[in-house]
Formats: C-alpha cells, sequence, structure tokens
C-alpha cells in the first residue's frame, strides 16, 4: 500500500553536537559519523518509493535536523507546530518554506501560544491522531490540534506521558493496526485495540520504528525488534542512528512523511 509520496529532511548543522540531551544515552554525536548516518538514512527512505526533500543545515538550531517537531503533515493540512522547548522554538518559521512547496496558505494551520506542540509526540493511525502531554506539548496545544483536525474530518486524543520524552519515544504505529510499545505504554487502555508488539526493555530504544509504504525501517542493532517487525510481514531497512540516539533523536524525528 502507498501512503506517502514525500518526505521532508533537514540535514544536521555542526552545532547537532551541542544539542538537547537528557543523558539517557551518554556521550556527544560525532558530527561527521553523523553526516554519513544521515545519507543512510536518505537512501533508506528513496528505497520506499518516496521523493525527499533535503534542506540545507541550519547552524542557528543545533536540533534543527529532528524535523519532525516543528510541522504535522496531514493527509488533509500541514500544521506549523510551537515547539516547547525554547531553543528550538524558531524551527518552526524555517520549515515553513518547505511546507508551502506542497499545500497552499488556506491548507497550512498554525499552533499558536500559549499553546505548545511537538510532532514527535504526534502518533497517527489513519485520522485519528493521538498526542502525549509532555514537558514540550500542553494542554492548550491539544485543545487547538484537536480543533484544527476536526475542521478537515479527524479526530485526536490525549494521552498522558510519565517517563519518556516524546509519544513516539515508546510507542509507533506500523498501519495494518499493528503497534509498537514499549515501557509505560505497554498497558495503556488508549492503545488496547491495537495488535501490540511489546519490545523487550534492553531494546526500548528501537519502539522508534517508522513504516513507508509497506517497508519499515528499523534502527541498526536491535535484533528482537527487527525479527519482531519481520515476524508481522514487513520488509525491513536497518539503519543507524547511533548519534542522534545521544540526543534522544531516533528515525522518525528526522522526517516529515506524508
Amino acid at each position: 500500500m502507498k501512503k506517502f509520496n514525500h518526505v521532508i529532511v533537514r540535514r544536521p548543522c555542526k552545532a547537532m553536537v551541542e544539542g538537547i540531551t537528557s543523558g539517557l544515552y551518554p556521550g556527544k554525536p560525532d558530527y561527521e559519523l553523523a553526516l554519513k548516518e544521515h545519507d543512510d538514512y536518505i537512501e533508506a527512505l528513496k528505497k520506499c518509493d518516496v521523493d525527499v526533500t533535503v534542506l540545507e543545515a541550519d547552524e542557528r538550531y543545533p536540533d534543527s535536523c529532528f524535523v519532525e517537531d516543528p510541522a504535522l503533515i496531514t493527509r488533509a493540512c500541514a500544521i506549523i507546530t510551537n515547539p516547547g522547548a525554547e531553543s528550538r522554538n524558531g524551527e518552526k518559521d524555517e520549515i515553513i518554506g518547505a511546507v508551502r512547496k506542497f499545500f497552499d496558505d488556506d491548507h497550512i494551520e498554525y499552533i499558536k501560544a500559549p499553546g505548545t506542540l511537538e510532532g514527535g509526540d504526534v502518533m497517527m493511525c489513519g485520522d485519528h491522531f493521538y498526542v502525549g502531554r509532555s514537558a514540550r506539548t500542553n494542554e492548550e496545544g491539544i485543545r487547538q490540534l484537536t480543533e484544527i483536525l476536526a475542521k478537515y474530518g479527524m479526530t485526536c486524543s490525549e494521552v498522558k506521558l510519565e517517563e519518556v520524552l516524546h509519544l513516539k519515544t515508546g510507542v509507533n504505529y506500523l498501519e495494518d493496526n499493528n503497534m509498537l510499545v514499549s515501557g509505560e505504554f505497554v498497558d495503556k487502555e488508549d492503545f488496547a485495540s491495537y495488535n501490540k508488539v511489546v519490545i523487550p526493555e534492553e531494546e526500548a530504544y528501537a519502539a522508534n520504528c517508522i513504516w513507508v509504504n509497506d517497508t519499515v525501517i528499523v534502527p541498526e542493532g536491535y535484533p528482537a525488534v527487527l525479527k519482531a517487525v519481520q515476524d508481522l510481514g514487513y520488509k525491513t531497512l536497518t539503519v543507524d542512528t547511533s548519534e542522534y540516539r545521544k540526543l534522544d533523536g531516533g528515525l522518525s524525528c528526522l522526517s516529515l512523511r506524508f
């Protein structure tokens, strides 16, 4: 099934080595290795039958390679978010030009202060969107998002986060009613109706896989997750994200897919 035609990515900047990190995965990113991993990521996406728009690195924003956070793209509209991390808030203004190549102004919506929202907290399951209330996404941001989605015939529900940075840090939808879950999401009632694949704790990072047109891209180095995804019947590709992991970033964070 082909669902996505386009992907937007942004090249990592040299300043990424000073990006925000919880320290959960220690070490400072190696910039040259991060560039190579980004090249491999783009190649993997191209194998999934999408065109890839590559935006230039932006040295003003160390975390700007995590292009998923300043925008959310749906089947009917694009939503420019209002990132809750102060050092990242300006990224929303820099993504608008790329989004305008695909959506006219009548179909670009905006989350406005005091609402905050980051795309990493939003998981699309068909026309329903789960949104994590986190340190980066607040109640007002979720209210605005719900209102915007309703305009286009889509729905939204809040998921309270207790441990993770972003919703998709620990739960990701692979289409076909399949969902990868780890940690606090294993027993959440919100996801009771899905076929949940529980990720072992030692591979929790790899809950962040991405489905792109019937292929699932899996972080390299997580054999249990790779086997679990293959057992569901998906084609798989692996990409090393070691340098992005040090900034709490994963596969979904690095692209907008639509």
